[in-house]
């Protein structure tokens, strides 16, 4: 078994400007996981930038409300949602509430620097 706090996990900023966490990796001792999830975070009136991913990700959120957008579509999310994203997509999410947008980022095969194009 491996539980991983939240608290006790780095605080970075990503390549697309959220602010992130990741709890699980490949290469993380003892967890056999062939996907990397993060715990990622929006301060209002901020957007992700644009990217794309060579895996598929799927956000779940937890808190607050966004708009999500995948290509050409755009979608408004709030807690309680997943959005599948398919790889190669260019993506972004604004957060378009008045508090903190946080959500998971779970990407299959995990996520790696190379594997993610920034716009």
């Amino acid at each position: 078994m491996l539980i991983v706090d939240l608290q006790n996990c780095q605080e970075i900023v990503a390549g697309d400007a959220t602010l992130l966490r990741e709890l699980l990796r490949p290469d993380q001792g003892g967890a056999e996981v062939r996907y990397s999830l993060a715990h990622a975070t929006l301060k209002p009136g901020e957007t992700s930038r644009r990217h794309r991913l060579r895996s598929s990700e799927v956000y779940y959120i937890l808190e607050g409300e966004g708009v999500m957008h995948v290509e050409n579509e755009s979608s408004r999310v709030r807690p309680g949602q997943a959005v599948y994203i398919p790889g190669r997509s260019r993506q972004f999410i604004e957060n378009a509430g008045s508090s903190e947008l946080r959500f998971l980022c779970i990407v299959d095969p995990a996520w790696r620097r190379e594997d993610e194009e920034v716009f």
